[in-house]
């Protein structure tokens, strides 16, 4: 037998269970005829929930202008719309030259760490953590070191562990704010811990704001690039979840801090983005009306708005049953479940996952696939309406209820 061609060493650490051999089974299952409530991925158009009308017709008249490659940055309306948000949160000394616009935030973490890492370098990374960045980390040939995000402190990041981690190989630390898995949404001192401990050492600091205006009740987003002025600062946003439009595929990465160390990582950048030509154009003409225009948002997160009714019902479920607890999450789009202690050791969030799927027919993701040390946890998107929540709860308290 031919020896089988086999896939690179590279690959030996990247994990993304999201869509990995759970989300596949299912697709298995659903071609066999079963109807499956997928609650893997934060998706809002699978949902019902719509990209904002005129960010649609900014599309399509613009069309004439889409079909050239534009420059490797993006197109200059797109970027001077990131620069003016920027300004208005507080960021100066940012102009269109620092702002990169790339298929999706997930190009331009993977861009962003090519452009950064040698092998060997140290990334700090949260734990739970998205686990893209843990794997473009790998991919691009760095050492992910995780620092902890506890459940009893609230998923908040340990100061103190991370000053621990932090040696002469480091090279920049990750913040996931607001978080995914968890919802936990970072207070001033946390990110001033955070930042002195970047300034000091001069890490590179990467802030993931995908969810940015996506915060529930008293909690306050706050920009971390407002906090970063004697270290480099990497925002990372885009049109995928506060604005509905996740296959627009446009997410933009922003430079700011002390740019003057920053300049072979902005060539560096330049370089790679023009490799790739350009990102996706005809949605980037979404860009500057997205930004510029009605927040609805605002109204979705609100109480009696549907991501805020959704969120309390998945609260008000967990918080009702006798085998789940839950830190109400207080951004994005996910809850991260608890499983019950009585479960530890005969009961693990794979085994769970696993039989969820195939006798109860709910897809949720495993927390440990989240680059957790424990295996007690799983995500559930909190996008559906309040309806289907109540019946994806009623089947994972079955499904709990027969293994308790």
């Amino acid at each position: 037998m031919d020896q089988q061609i086999r896939t690179s060493e590279t690959l030996k650490d990247v994990r993304y269970e999201i869509r990995g051999q759970l989300a596949n089974h299912a697709l298995e299952m659903e071609r066999r005829g079963y109807e499956i409530i997928s609650l893997n991925i934060g998706n809002p158009g699978l949902f019902g929930f719509r990209t904002p009308e005129t960010m649609r017709l900014a599309m399509i008249e613009n069309l004439g202008q889409a079909e050239p490659y534009c420059h490797q940055k993006g197109i200059f309306p797109a970027r001077e719309a990131v620069v003016m948000q920027q300004q208005n949160r507080g960021i100066h000394g940012v102009s269109a030259d620092e702002v990169f616009i790339g298929n999706g935030v997930s190009e331009l973490i993977d861009l962003s760490l090519r452009a950064l890492l040698n092998p060997g370098d140290e990334v700090l990374v949260p734990s739970p953590d998205y686990p893209l960045w843990s794997a473009a980390v790998a991919l691009n040939g760095g050492t992910v070191r995780h620092y902890a995000c506890s459940v009893d402190n609230g998923f908040m990041p340990d100061i103190a562990d991370i000053g621990r981690l932090v040696n002469s190989k480091t090279k920049a630390i990750v913040v996931i704010n607001p978080n995914n898995p968890s919802g936990a949404v970072y207070d001033r001192n946390i990110l001033d811990g955070i930042v002195d401990i970047a300034q000091r050492h001069k890490l590179v600091v990467l802030a993931d704001e995908i969810y940015d205006q996506m915060v529930y009740d008293d909690a306050e987003f706050v920009p971390l690039a407002t906090l970063v002025d004697n270290s480099v600062c990497l925002t990372f946003s885009g049109l995928s979840k506060i604005y509905r439009a996740c296959g627009y595929r446009v997410g933009w990465c922003v430079f700011s801090g002390e740019l003057e160390l920053a300049e072979e990582f902005i060539h560096g950048m330049e370089l790679l983005s023009a490799l790739r030509l350009c990102s996706n154009v005809p949605g980037q003409w979404a860009v500057q009306t997205a930004l510029g225009g009605f927040q609805s948002i605002r109204d979705l997160v609100q109480p009696g708005g549907r991501l805020y009714q959704s969120r309390q019902a998945v609260i008000d479920r967990v918080g009702a049953s006798r085998f789940m607890s839950v830190h109400a999450p207080m951004g994005a789009m996910y809850a991260f479940v608890r499983l019950d202690p009585r479960f530890d050791g005969r009961f693990d969030d794979q085994a769970f996952a696993l039989d969820l799927l195939e006798n109860h027919h709910v897809l949720v993701a495993p927390g440990s696939s989240f680059n957790t040390p424990y295996s007690d946890h799983f995500r559930i998107t909190t996008l559906p309406d309040t309806e289907t929540l109540n019946i994806v709860f009623d089947r994972i308290e079955s499904c709990l209820e027969q293994h308790a």
